[in-house]
């Protein structure tokens, strides 16, 4: 009776887990999350840097709803969104604080926490560290992972 009751515990946890996971995995896209007026600001630059880089709409969909992917124009893309939004240091690379003060205010939380262990990108160019950037914020809280 023990060993019946041992199983049925470690089921129900199994279970338990296993939603917990998919739950995380869920994105979170409704009518209030992406701010719907974050969006509509950032549409503009998306549409110049998907004419200049000559990145794919698959690509960039991909990588925000779907799997982390490697794309060398997806990388660029991603640099060139951080320059057209005025993110950056005078040396190129990105600044932080610039990010965390363009979002909105409901935002805030949200990206301190995604971006806690994102401090110091690495990578060999400005497109790769922009790229490690956006992987490491996915990979901190994919559901709540902006579009890009």
């Amino acid at each position: 009776m023990h060993a019946l009751n041992s199983l049925l515990a470690t089921l129900l946890w199994f279970g338990f887990l296993s939603n917990v996971i998919w739950a995380q995995k869920e994105l979170r896209r409704d009518e209030t999350y992406p701010p719907p007026e974050l969006l509509k600001a950032l549409q503009p630059v998306h549409d110049s840097c998907v004419a200049k880089i000559g990145v794919t709409e698959e690509a960039i969909k991909e990588f925000s709803d779907g799997d982390v992917h490697e794309d060398e124009l997806l990388k660029c893309y991603m640099y060139c969104v951080f320059e057209e939004t005025d993110v950056l240091h005078e040396d190129g690379e990105v600044h932080l604080e610039k990010i965390l003060d363009s979002l909105p205010e409901s935002m805030h939380v949200i990206a301190l926490h995604m971006g806690k262990k994102c401090l110091y990108p690495k990578g060999d160019n400005k497109c790769e560290r922009a790229f490690w950037l956006h992987r490491c914020w996915k990979e901190a809280d994919p559901n709540q992972y902006l579009p890009i």
